[in-house]
């Protein structure tokens, strides 16, 4: 690919005795042999009792730092991903170093404007206020227990009930005090649907057929299930009024009709930022179809690895590590690699595309817009603007970001 280049270093015999000697220096206060005082040795008894191939290892990894600024410097690029070494030849006689740097891919913009897709305008309808304002009450109901009547759907019935299959209790099929919320569907098909109009203190027999799709000693297996309600619970609705506006922190809210329009306004905002994410991506799929780039695997494997150690950070946070969700999951990193890596390729292009962007459009940030941005994260996080500087390193990452802004504006605004 052009964006690779190879460079070859050789050492002859004469640098490498000097690369050898010194790596032994730094070794021999370590090095006891019979005989010798620990770190006594001298460089020929070395070579003549323990053999000089023993350095090279070390010795290896001391010439690469050694040469690594001259083969960058004969490279002339910059790198964007960790360059790869390897060693052809290594005998006492020198040791040969071929530099494997990777720089940006060229990137070939096509068509990025006027690409002919538009935004979905959101809209609330009535029944969709109406469904969230049930969900909000639902959210604040009061479970109280139904002192008469009897069970229907939305109640929760505590029951105990015990299982007979074959004429023998069925294991794991029985349970005291058991709350079961009658419409979950917890139970096989059949048995919830079989409590609704018993009363409490009520027994009695359910005759059932385990599904098809049971497990294999029990499908299509005829079961009874003894079942007596001990209790039945029902979820109170509150009022539309004050005291649940203020529970929702509605301090302003007076009537339902003011509620109902701060719901819509709230699942308007939602449908217009879904809207406007999804456009954002359709606008970059297209954009990113429409240009030419070759990416290589070392920088998609570069960035599948920053995604990585970013999950392994909010798994952290859950007071999981990486190693126990594998477990749970029954993957490997492996795994874990192979699904990211499509989202990895896609991050990867769309980062090139907007740098294009960037540059075609000669995108600038001042540095007023930098502080701008600096001042606005940094009192998000509550930290002083200095330290935050000091937290990332300085102002680049800040500047590209906002460059990275600029031509995403442009790109969805065309």
């Amino acid at each position: 690919m052009k964006n690779v280049k190879e460079i070859t270093i050789k050492i002859d015999k004469e640098e490498w005795t000097n690369i050898l000697k010194e790596t032994f220096n730094k070794k021999k206060k370590d090095i006891k042999i019979d005989g010798f005082r620990k770190g006594s040795i001298t460089w020929d008894l070395f070579t003549k009792k323990i053999g000089i191939t023993t350095l090279f290892a070390d010795a290896a990894d001391l010439a690469i730092d050694n040469k690594y600024e001259t083969a960058l410097k004969e490279a002339n690029v910059i790198p964007v991903v960790q360059p790869t070494v390897d060693i052809t030849e290594i005998t006492e006689d020198g040791i040969t170093i071929v530099f494997k740097f990777i720089s940006k891919p060229e990137v070939k913009l096509g068509k990025y404007k006027n690409l002919g897709l538009k935004k979905e305008t959101p809209k609330v309808t009535k029944k969709e206020v109406a469904d969230e304002l049930d969900a909000l009450r639902d959210k604040y109901a009061e479970i109280v227990i139904k002192e008469n009547g009897k069970v229907v759907s939305g109640n929760t019935a505590v029951i105990d009930f015990k299982g007979v299959v074959d004429g023998k209790v069925l294991e794991g099929g029985t349970g005291e005090n058991y709350p079961l919320e009658i419409g979950s569907n917890t139970f096989i098909p059949g048995f919830e649907d079989a409590l609704i109009g018993m009363e409490t203190g009520e027994t009695k027999d359910i005759n059932l057929k385990f599904p098809e799709n049971y497990v294999e000693e029990l499908k299509n297996k005829d079961v009874t299930f003894t079942v007596t309600v001990k209790e039945i619970k029902e979820r109170i609705l509150p009022e539309i009024n004050e005291d649940l506006f203020k529970d929702l922190g509605y301090e302003d809210v007076k009537t339902k009709e003011e509620l109902e329009k701060k719901i819509e306004k709230h699942l308007l905002e939602h449908k217009n930022n879904e809207a406007e994410n999804k456009y954002l991506d359709e606008v970059l799929e297209k954009a990113v179809s429409n240009m030419t780039i070759e990416v290589n695997e070392e920088i998609i494997h570069e960035e599948i690895h920053r995604m990585i150690n970013q999950y392994r950070e909010q798994l952290k946070m859950q007071g999981l590590s990486i190693e126990q969700y594998l477990e749970f999951t029954k993957t490997t990193m492996e795994d874990l690699e192979n699904q990211m890596k499509p989202e990895a390729e896609k991050r990867v292009k769309e980062r090139y595309l907007l740098e294009a962007i960037a540059e075609e459009e000669k995108i600038e940030v001042t540095d007023e817009e930098v502080n701008e941005d600096i001042e606005r994260i940094s009192s998000m996080y509550n930290v002083e603007k200095e330290e935050f500087i000091k937290m990332i390193g300085g102002t680049d990452m800040i500047k590209y970001d906002v460059k990275m802004r600029k031509a995403l504006d442009l790109l969805k605004n065309n």
